[in-house]
């Protein structure tokens, strides 16, 4: 099974669940990949609006 992004927060899953909405609102087409360990001192994790570590896609379609 490929991994898929969540098309609402952009966390990468698994399986058929977001773990971070818990929606199953989910895309295989997906690009760039960001790892955000510490939410709280990352630009970059305020510059996307993510507030929990984590795998996430630049861009979900």
């Amino acid at each position: 099974m490929s991994d898929k992004a969540c098309k609402n927060c952009r966390m990468i899953s698994a399986g058929p669940i977001c773990p971070n909405c818990k929606s199953t609102n989910l895309s295989d087409d997906w690009t760039g990949l960001v790892v955000v360990i510490d939410p709280a001192n990352s630009e970059v994790a305020r510059l996307m609006s993510i507030k929990v570590a984590g795998r996430f896609a630049v861009r979900v379609r």
